[in-house]
């Protein structure tokens, strides 16, 4: 049963989701599966590319697209990514490999989103291999 996203951060962040499986399948990544959840935790996608897993969260902002992704005193996206966030992917992580039984290399990637719907503009920014 699919998720119902009612509040307007949860569709935000639905929307960011969507963008980022389309960067990347556009980058040839195979995606295996979307918003795994466990009582421990939520990974937003799960892709492979090549023999590597890759874990990516997926943080999304609305509002004018700014120059940079992060501009001193604003909000950025990757503001999201406190301690318990971090502890808190670590163990769905480890959840995810031994309940597939992976054995294989992996990593955890971030994409960070700034999305202007009224002008149908995102600026995504995909930072890879990032140590938990």
């Amino acid at each position: 049963m699919p998720k119902i996203f009612t509040s307007k951060s949860q569709r935000t962040g639905e929307f960011g989701e969507q963008i980022a499986v389309r960067y990347l399948l556009h980058k040839g990544f195979i995606i295996i599966e979307r918003n795994y959840t466990r009582p421990c935790g939520e990974i937003d996608i799960v892709a492979r590319r090549g023999q590597v897993l890759h874990f990516i969260e997926v943080k999304s902002k609305t509002g004018t697209i700014p120059e940079a992704i992060s501009r001193e005193g604003e909000y950025s996206p990757l503001d999201g990514m406190h301690t318990e966030k971090v502890r808190r992917l670590r163990k769905i992580i480890m959840k995810y490999l031994l309940e597939k039984c992976w054995k294989g290399k992996w990593q955890f990637d971030l994409i960070t989103l700034w999305l202007n719907p009224h002008a149908r503009q995102a600026q995504v920014k995909y930072l890879d291999n990032i140590i938990l």
